[in-house]
């Protein structure tokens, strides 16, 4: 079974059937926008003056290596059934690349560039998907992806004028490796959700802890209850939600839900520490906001293309 046949409905399928499918489908859409919504929280961790002290060239680092850390650590508990699969590794080292390289990019250049880059992974999703995968078209994403595609070029021909450019590529990394995470979740989508998160949010911690020793910075013990937070909230009870969203919604399509997180990141900074985004990020915001209401809104294929 390919990842398309969430879409098709046997033709022997009943109204109540098809109705409970809509729900579950909706169910799951509900879920990957609420995982959107909690990474969006990372500004205000982020930017607010509890980690002032550490050096602004290690903090990115630093905070990618506790977030992980406490993530695996609040979720280990929640693990009901562990099972191995032979993509397991895989998906814990490209996590942690995934993290490496988000975090080179906002140190690089800026973090609004470094999100954004990093929401191209709905494009890698797309590619892979087409012609690596050899699955069908939906003609929803061929509407929405071009759409989402002009609200992200505008933001990053702004964000992107004098920025690093060895930055400028590793944020695009993080947009590739974040696109095969969502493929790798959804083909693990019956694994225990829990479970799938520590290996990821482990795997990051244990490649930077010899990075750790070597900074030699460590956080005092009010630090250490922020961070906290910053693990399990924004980071590993996402996963979580987004792992069980994986149930009901295609790759291609939670690549493009999750584009929320960068559109809201911006407005909690401001409505917290008064940063007002620029116009070009408001005007590619409403853009991609569009093409994600197109994308949930029209009719599927009939076909389940």
């Amino acid at each position: 079974m390919n990842d398309n046949d969430d879409d098709i409905q046997p033709l022997d399928e009943t109204p109540q059937e098809t109705e409970g499918a809509t729900r579950s489908t909706w169910r799951g859409r509900l879920l990957v926008i609420t995982a959107a919504l909690m990474w969006s929280t990372s500004g205000l961790f982020v930017k607010a003056d509890f980690f002032n002290d550490w050096p602004i060239e290690q903090r990115g680092i630093l905070l990618a290596f506790w977030r992980s850390l406490f993530a695996a650590a609040v979720l280990i508990p929640l693990i009901r059934r562990p099972r191995w699969n032979p993509l397991l590794p895989v998906l814990g080292s490209v996590f942690a690349v995934m993290c490496l390289v988000y975090m080179v990019a906002i140190v690089m250049t800026t973090a609004t560039c470094a999100i954004w880059l990093q929401a191209t992974a709905p494009w890698w999703v797309f590619l892979i998907s087409v012609f690596a995968l050899h699955q069908a078209v939906d003609r929803r994403d061929l509407i929405s992806l071009p759409i989402a595609a002009i609200g992200i070029a505008l933001i990053l021909a702004f964000e992107m004028r004098g920025e690093n450019f060895i930055g400028v590529l590793a944020g695009l990394a993080s947009g590739i490796t974040f696109g095969g995470i969502l493929m790798m979740l959804r083909r693990l989508n019956r694994m225990d959700g829990a479970w799938l998160i520590v290996i990821c949010h482990g795997s990051t911690a244990v490649v930077l802890l010899p990075v750790m020793f070597w900074i030699d910075i460590w956080p005092t013990p009010k630090q250490l209850g922020i961070l906290l937070a910053f693990g399990a909230i924004q980071m590993g009870i996402p996963y979580m939600i987004l792992a069980r969203g994986f149930r009901t919604v295609r790759p291609t399509e939670a690549a493009m839900l999750v584009l929320i997180e960068p559109v809201v990141m911006p407005l909690w900074v401001y409505l917290a520490y008064g940063e007002s985004p620029l116009w070009w990020t408001m005007v590619g915001a409403a853009t991609i906001f569009a093409a994600l209401l197109l994308r949930i809104l029209l009719p599927r294929d009939e076909k389940g293309k």
